[in-house]
C-alpha cells in the first residue's frame, strides 16, 4: 500500500483548505464583520477537526468507508459509505464546472467551456491513476509558488496604500445575530466542514502517532490565513462591494499600483485560482474513486476511470453558471452538514455506546481475577 509522509499531509491539508477561498466572497451576509464569521466557523471546524480525528484513531488504518462499517453494521455502513462517495464526486463536479465558467470568463473566452473541463478532467485522471503518492508530490511541488503568490500580493496591496480601516467598522453593529447567521451553516460547510475528506486519506500516513499534532498545526495556520485574506478584501474593497462582487479579491489585486511598475497582476490570482480548484477537485476525486474501488472490491484504475467519467459528464447537467452558484451557495451549503456535522457525530455517538456495552459492569468488574 502506498504512503503519505507528514509533509505530504500538512501540504495537502493546507492547499485544500485554501482552494479558491480566499477569491471568494464568504460571509459577505455579515458585511463588516464577516472576518468574525469566519473566525466563528474555524472555530466550529477546529472542533469538527478533532471529532475527525477521534473517529480515525479508532481504526488508525482504515478508511472512511469501513469506519462506516464498523460503527453502523454492514447494511447501513455501505449505504452510507455509497451516499458519502456520491458527496465527495459531487463537490468534485462543483470544482470542474467552476474551474470551466472562471476560465471562460478570465482566459480563454473563445476556447469552449467543455474543452477546458476535459482537459482538467484528464490531467486529474493521469495523476490519481498513477497513485497517492504522484498526487502528493503535485501538490507538494505547488504549495510554494502559491504561498509566494499570496505572500507578494498581499504586501502589494499594503504598499499601494488601498486599505481603509472605515470598511470594518463599527464592529459587530447588529450584534452576533447576522455573523452566527453567516457563519452556520454556510462558511462551516465550505471551506472547513470540508476537512472530512481527509477520512479517506490519513489512514494512508506512514507516522499515524503524528496525525493530531500535524493536521491541527496545519489546519490553525490556514484558518488564521483565511480569515487574514478576508479582512484583506474587506479594508480594499469594503462590505458593499465584496457582497456584489463574484470574485473579489481578482478586483482587488486589479487596484494595485505600485510605482507605475506593478500593475494588472490579475493573472496571478488567476493561477492561484486555478491551482487551488485543481487541488480540491483532485482531492474530493481521488476520495470518490478510492470510495468506488473500496465498495466494488474492483480494479482501482476502472474505478478511476469510471468516478471521472461521471464527475465530467454530471458537470454539465446545470443549465448556467448563475444557476450552479446558486445551488451551491443557497442549497448544497445547507445540505452538505449532513455529510460534515451529524453523520460524523452520529459515528461518534456509535462508538461511544460500542465502548459502554464492552465496559464491565461493577459486579462484573469484583469477579474479575487479580492480576
Amino acid at each position: 500500500m502506498e504512503r503519505i509522509s507528514n509533509y505530504q499531509i500538512g501540504v495537502m491539508i493546507i492547499l485544500f483548505q485554501i482552494g479558491s477561498t480566499p477569491l471568494f466572497a464568504i460571509g459577505s451576509k455579515a458585511k463588516q464583520d464577516s472576518w468574525i464569521a469566519m473566525l466563528c466557523a474555524a472555530v466550529f471546524g477546529l472542533l469538527l477537526l478533532r471529532l475527525f480525528l477521534y473517529i480515525q484513531s479508532i481504526a488508525p488504518d482504515q478508511s472512511l468507508i469501513v469506519l462506516l462499517r464498523m460503527c453502523f453494521g454492514k447494511i447501513a455502513g455501505g449505504i452510507l459509505s455509497i451516499c458519502f462517495t456520491i458527496y465527495f464526486a459531487y463537490e468534485s463536479m462543483r470544482n470542474v464546472r467552476d474551474f470551466g465558467e472562471i476560465t471562460s470568463v478570465t482566459l480563454l473566452a473563445q476556447t469552449p467551456k467543455f474543452v477546458v473541463m476535459l482537459l482538467v478532467m484528464l490531467l486529474a485522471t493521469y495523476m490519481i491513476i498513477m497513485g497517492i503518492e504522484t498526487f502528493c508530490r503535485v501538490v507538494e511541488s505547488l504549495i510554494l509558488p502559491v504561498l509566494i503568490s499570496y505572500g507578494v500580493l498581499s504586501l502589494l496591496i499594503f504598499g499601494s496604500r488601498l486599505m481603509s480601516l472605515e470598511h470594518i467598522q463599527p464592529v459587530m453593529e447588529k450584534g452576533l445575530t447576522p455573523i452566527l447567521k453567516a457563519a452556520f451553516p454556510d462558511l462551516v460547510s465550505f471551506p472547513f466542514g470540508q476537512m472530512v475528506v481527509f477520512l479517506m486519506f490519513w489512514h494512508l500516513m506512514a507516522d499515524k502517532k503524528k496525525i493530531n499534532r500535524i493536521s491541527t498545526i496545519s489546519y490553525l495556520g490556514v484558518a488564521l490565513f483565511l480569515i487574514g485574506m478576508n479582512i484583506i478584501n474587506l479594508l480594499v474593497l469594503g462590505p458593499s462591494l465584496i457582497g456584489n462582487s463574484t470574485l473579489p479579491f481578482l478586483q482587488t489585486v486589479q487596484l494595485i499600483q505600485v510605482g507605475d511598475i506593478f500593475e494588472r497582476l490579475d493573472v496571478f490570482v488567476t493561477l492561484l485560482l486555478f491551482l487551488g480548484l485543481f487541488v480540491k477537485l483532485a482531492a474530493f476525486y481521488w476520495a470518490a474513486a478510492y470510495g468506488v474501488s473500496q465498495l466494488m472490491r474492483g480494479n482501482s484504475k476502472y474505478s478511476v476511470c469510471f468516478v471521472g467519467i461521471v464527475i465530467f459528464i454530471s458537470s454539465f447537467f446545470e443549465p448556467s453558471y448563475t444557476f450552479h452558484v446558486w445551488l451551491g451557495l443557497a442549497v448544497s451549503v445547507k445540505l452538505f452538514p449532513i455529510f460534515q456535522v451529524a453523520l460524523p457525530f452520529a459515528m461518534f455517538i456509535a462508538i461511544l455506546l460500542r465502548k459502554l456495552k464492552k465496559r464491565p459492569s461493577p459486579d462484573e468488574s469484583k469477579e474479575l481475577p487479580a492480576t
